[in-house]
């Protein structure tokens, strides 16, 4: 589809315009993922030496040219070796319903909805976090969603017990052996206890926050779980999504946060 009036060497058609509209969006989903990374300084570095190398064929800089040029022919291959994590976090984004947005995965919830017994005990995680703050004891929730993160889960001790408050409870008192890591929580259920999860190598991450909020917003970062901690510090609770941390938050803010999240598995 051409429009009139135009010149012909400006003529544009529709598919230009979501050619573009795509790249702008991958672009735009790119900058979110390397944003506060060092990747953003190697991004922006690879691209000055493209602009230098542009240049220097502009006005026939033979040896530049040459030397720029060796190392752009194989900038594919260096974009793979050292943007590896940034990649895999990107197509983890695409292969998520997260990336088709909260409208969407609405219209198809029927499709996936969970069968009755998996539906996520709010109620009891939220109870639980209350106590826990309020007797200061550290603690690392993590609840998956469409990734099931099975490689932590094989770091921990592998439970596979229904979720309540009782059983929280215990795993994070401090002389209980399993309250150092994480806990993972999939349909219900604590798959394992005593994780070990990546942690944030983000350059904007508070210095004075502990390994806890570093290591939540690292599985965030790399999953579409949501992470719930306890500080051992302060008592204070805060929760994770997408590498966004919410600090201080009260008992019914987490309350209603898990049941927006798990719409579709929440237990009144």
């Amino acid at each position: 589809m051409l429009f009139p009036g135009f010149p012909a060497f400006l003529q544009i058609r529709l598919l230009d315009i979501i050619d573009i509209l795509l790249v702008a969006i991958l672009l735009y989903y790119l900058y979110k993922i390397i944003r506060g990374t060092g990747a953003m300084n190697i991004f922006l570095g690879i691209i000055s030496i493209y602009i230098i190398w542009w240049f220097v064929r502009l006005f026939e800089m033979e040896l530049l040219t040459e030397i720029l040029g060796q190392f752009i022919s194989v900038g594919v291959l260096a974009l793979i070796v050292v943007f590896q994590p940034e990649i895999r976090k990107f197509l983890l984004l695409l292969g998520t319903r997260s990336f088709l947005g909260k409208r969407t995965r609405n219209f198809f919830g029927r499709f996936w909805q969970s069968s009755e017994e998996n539906r996520l005990n709010i109620n009891d995680i939220v109870t639980a976090c209350e106590r826990l703050s309020g007797t200061r004891t550290g603690a690392l929730i993590v609840i998956t969603k469409e990734n099931n993160l099975d490689f932590f889960v094989e770091t921990g001790q592998i439970m596979d017990a229904v979720l309540s408050r009782e059983l929280l409870e215990n795993i994070f008192y401090k002389n209980s052996p399993l309250h150092d890591g994480a806990i993972i929580i999939t349909k219900n259920r604590i798959r394992a206890a005593r994780c070990v999860l990546p942690v944030s190598e983000s350059k904007m991450f508070p210095a004075y926050l502990g390994l806890r909020h570093r290591a939540a917003v690292g599985v965030s970062e790399q999953s579409d779980a949501i992470a719930i901690v306890v500080s051992e510090q302060t008592g204070r609770i805060s929760w994770v999504k997408d590498a966004n941390l919410k600090r201080n938050i009260k008992p019914v803010e987490l309350k209603e946060m898990l049941a927006r999240e798990f719409s579709n598995v929440f237990e009144n």
